[in-house]
C-alpha cells in the first residue's frame, strides 16, 4: 500500500543547484520545510544501478538514513535512441568532473554526427525514501527533439538543446514556471503527489 508522506521536514537528495531548485519550487504549496543534502553535509553515494529509478532509490535511501528525514531524490537524465539510449543514466557523467553541460552537450552533437534522427526524451525518476527503508518511487517522461547550437540560458543540463514536442522553444529559453507544467520532473512528481500528497 502506498504511504502517505506526513512529515514537516524533507531532504532534497540532491547537490545539484539547479535539481534542488527545481524540486523545491513543485513542493512549495505542501508547505514543507525543505532542505538539501549539501546543506546538511550529506555524502553523496555512489550510483551503480542500471536505470534511473535504482539510482533514484539508492541516492533517497542514503540520505534518509544519513538524515534520519524523509527524503526525496531525484535520477534524471537525456535518452537519444539513435545513441542507443545514451547518456541516459550517464547523463551527469558526459559533462565530466567540472559537470561542465557545453562539454557534454558537444558530445551530444558529435556522437549524432549528421544522424537523421533527433528524437529525444527527458526521464525522471524520484523516490520519496523513509529511514526505514520505505520508497515510493514514479517515473515520468517528456519528448523531444534536440537542436543546434544550444539556445537559452534559463534551464540547466541539457536543456538548451532540448525542444519539447509542440513547442518551438528549447527547456533553455522556457520560463522556469512553464517548464514545471510540461517537464518530466513535473510528470513525475505529479504522480507522486497524486499518490503520498494529496490527502494533506
Amino acid at each position: 500500500m502506498t504511504r502517505m508522506f506526513r512529515d514537516p521536514m524533507l531532504v532534497i537528495a540532491s547537490h545539484n543547484p539547479g535539481k534542488v531548485r527545481e524540486i523545491g519550487d513543485l513542493l512549495g504549496p505542501f508547505g514543507t520545510r525543505v532542505f538539501s543534502a549539501s546543506e546538511m553535509n550529506l555524502p553523496e553515494p555512489i550510483e551503480d544501478g542500471d536505470t534511473f529509478i535504482a539510482n533514484a532509490e539508492i541516492k533517497a535511501l542514503a540520505a534518509a538514513t544519513a538524515a534520519a528525514l524523509p527524503a526525496l531524490s531525484d535520477d534524471s537524465g537525456l535518452v537519444v535512441p539513435a545513441l542507443d539510449g545514451q547518456p541516459g543514466i550517464f547523463s551527469a557523467r558526459w559533462a565530466g568532473p567540472g559537470k561542465d553541460f557545453n562539454v557534454a552537450m558537444e558530445r551530444v552533437e558529435k556522437e549524432l554526427d549528421g544522424h537523421s534522427d533527433r528524437r529525444a526524451y527527458f526521464a525522471c525518476a524520484l523516490s520519496l525514501a523513509w529511514p526505514d527503508g520505505h520508497c515510493e518511487t514514479f517515473e515520468g517522461r517528456v519528448d523531444g527533439v534536440l537542436v543546434w547550437p544550444p539556445r537559452g540560458g534559463k534551464g540547466f543540463g541539457y536543456d538548451p538543446i532540448f525542444q519539447p514536442d509542440g513547442y518551438d522553444i528549447t527547456f533553455g529559453e522556457f520560463e522556469p514556471v512553464a517548464k514545471h507544467q510540461i517537464s518530466h520532473r513535473a510528470d513525475a512528481f505529479r504522480q507522486l503527489v497524486t499518490a503520498c500528497f494529496e490527502e494533506r
